[in-house]
């Protein structure tokens, strides 16, 4: 299942020990399948198992640990000094993100290629109106933080949170969970951030995640982060959950994993990420590689990310070369696994955009063999955000 990805794609040869989360031992007190994962000894998954984790976040809340990704802040003297900085980095309108607002959005190197995707948060608190909060990948976060630095005006720094942990709590009962350690959490939409008290500790809670559910990323100090997951885990509708079900519940989103469905060779419009990119953006450029995307915008694009759903009850893996009815190949799988949810397997790709419609007809070289498969919309099981 998506263990099986995820650890075919953890080379650990020569590399040093893995760094630990602010919640190691509690993962491993709960009897968790440790892993080496972008440099961090992380859970793949709980004694109950991937399919049970993914069937609980679905049906109730999961409770992630995402201490490993990259917090930081950018701080400036005014949020439009800040924002207008991050701008030359990144598509996204940061310029007017209003307060206690979330966007997500892609680092971008000269060519429009994705050096990473990440998340940009602008305080709902006046008296940090400079200041934007920002997660990036945790296996890029090494190579970003200098990318950034290296690019940013004299009045603007970033500062890494690295005394910080961060979790997620997810799916259709992650609201009355919360809520019942602070209220006003149920007040959040989608994409909003807001400073609250949870078990008496201060925390940084944004509206949102990476499972296509409902559900809240919560940041606070390390040291304190622990207590804020114990209290949860009190609560008999969350359960801790792994990285394999994580990487599953994404996959049926539909949802972009760096490193494998985006990278350096793709630009958002290729991923069909458009939509994170705003109108006033799209217009006046200025960020890298802002005249090929503006040329695919306007053009279309040779090749694009398409959801995939193969005939049968076997997976076609990342890597798996995508073949019309004819033998043409066409394509590459980028991400494939059984979805739970969805009770079958699924996949995302690139293809030739002549063969991208939903419906098209393909076949996927497992083993040397074609197996159909048929284009599909993506996400595979309904988002259920709080709109």
């Amino acid at each position: 299942m998506a263990a099986e990805a995820l650890e075919a794609t953890t080379d650990t040869a020569g590399a040093p020990a893995p760094l630990k989360t602010p919640l190691h031992a509690r993962h491993v007190a709960l009897g968790a399948r440790m892993v080496p994962f972008a440099g961090y000894d992380m859970p793949v998954q709980y004694p109950s198992g991937i399919l049970t984790e993914h069937n609980w976040t679905r049906e109730k809340a999961g409770l992630f640990d995402v201490s490993h990704m990259g917090q930081a802040f950018l701080v400036g003297p005014d949020h439009e000094t800040t924002a207008k900085a991050l701008e030359a980095l990144i598509p996204a309108d940061i310029v007017n993100l209003a307060p206690g607002k979330q966007r997500y959005s892609q680092l971008l190197n000269d060519e429009g290629g994705i050096l990473d995707d990440l998340m940009v948060t602008r305080s709902a608190d006046s008296d940090e109106d400079g200041a934007l909060y920002l997660v990036v990948n945790a296996a890029c976060k090494d190579a970003d933080y200098p990318h950034i630095e290296a690019r940013l005006p004299s009045n603007v720094k970033l500062i890494r949170a690295e005394h910080r942990g961060l979790i997620a709590l997810q799916g259709p009962g992650a609201e009355a969970a919360l809520a019942a350690l602070a209220p006003e959490a149920a007040e959040m939409g989608f994409m909003t951030s807001r400073t609250m008290k949870i078990a008496g500790i201060k925390a940084n809670v944004s509206r949102s995640g990476y499972t296509g559910e409902d559900g809240y990323e919560i940041s606070a100090a390390a040291t304190k982060i622990g207590e804020i997951w114990d209290t949860l885990l009190l609560d008999g509708n969350v359960k801790p959950i792994g990285l394999g079900a994580r990487d599953s519940l994404r996959l049926e989103a539909g949802l972009c994993l760096y490193g494998h469905d985006i990278d350096t060779t793709t630009s958002p419009i290729e991923a069909g990420l458009n939509w994170s990119l705003q109108k006033r953006r799209r217009e006046e450029g200025g960020f890298p590689g802002a005249a090929r995307i503006q040329r695919e915008l306007a053009e279309g694009t040779s090749r694009v990310r398409v959801g995939l759903l193969p005939e049968g009850r076997a997976p076609a893996r990342e890597g798996t070369e995508i073949a019309t009815p004819e033998g043409e190949v066409i394509g590459t799988v980028t991400s494939g696994g059984f979805g739970p949810t969805l009770n079958g397997p699924c996949a995302m790709g690139y293809v030739a955009k002549a063969h991208s419609a939903p419906g098209t007809k393909l076949n996927l070289i497992v083993r040397g063999k074609p197996l159909p498969a048929v284009v599909a919309p993506m996400p595979f099981v309904p988002h259920h955000y709080k709109r």
